[in-house]
C-alpha cells in the first residue's frame, strides 16, 4: 500500500525488555528509537528504500523533536505507532506520530519530528525532488488521526 492510498503508516510491535527503565516503564529516549524506526518503515513502505536515498545522494536528517508523553507504557505491551506527513516543504519535511496501547486503546505518546533532507557529499539541505513529493501525501491537521 503507497502513502497515497493511505497517508496514516501503521506499525504494531511489542515493547521489548530492553526499552525499560529504572522506573518500571519505557524510557523517554526509546521514544525517538521508534520514532526513527517507524518513519523508515513508512518510508520503505512506499518505495523510498535506504538505497533509493543513496542514488539520489541524500538522506533525511533530524532537526527537531518534539514528544508529549501521556501515559506511561510497559514491558510486553503491545504498541500501535500511527505516522503520517503533516507537510514537505522545499527541503523540509513534518513527521507526526501518535503511540496507542492496543489492549485499551489508550494514547500513550504524540510527537513530531521536523526532517532536513540534505545532500550526503556536502551536508548541506537539498530541494526535494519528485520522488519524494509523489511518494506522500501530507495529512491536513483536520484529518488527523
Amino acid at each position: 500500500m503507497s502513502a497515497k492510498e493511505s497517508p496514516i503508516f501503521k506499525h504494531v510491535f511489542t515493547v521489548p525488555t530492553d526499552a525499560i527503565d529504572v522506573n518500571g516503564h519505557v524510557n523517554n529516549v526509546v521514544y525517538v528509537q521508534w520514532m526513527q524506526d517507524v518513519a523508515t518503515l513508512h518510508s520503505n513502505a512506499v518505495g523510498l528504500s535506504r538505497g533509493v536515498y543513496e542514488d539520489n545522494r541524500a538522506a533525511w536528517v533530524a532537526r527537531t523533536h518534539h514528544i508529549d508523553y501521556l501515559s506511561p507504557t510497559f514491558e510486553g505491551e503491545e504498541v500501535e505507532a500511527l505516522t503520517w506527513i503533516s507537510n514537505l516543504k522545499k527541503v523540509t519535511s513534518l513527521r507526526k506520530y501518535k503511540f496507542f496501547r492496543k489492549s485499551d486503546g489508550a494514547l500513550l505518546a504524540r510527537a513530531e519530528t521536523n526532517w532536513v533532507y540534505i545532500d550526503l557529499q556536502s551536508g548541506k539541505p537539498k530541494a526535494l525532488n519528485d520522488l519524494i513529493l509523489n511518494a506522500f501525501t501530507p495529512l491536513a491537521e483536520n484529518d488527523e488521526p
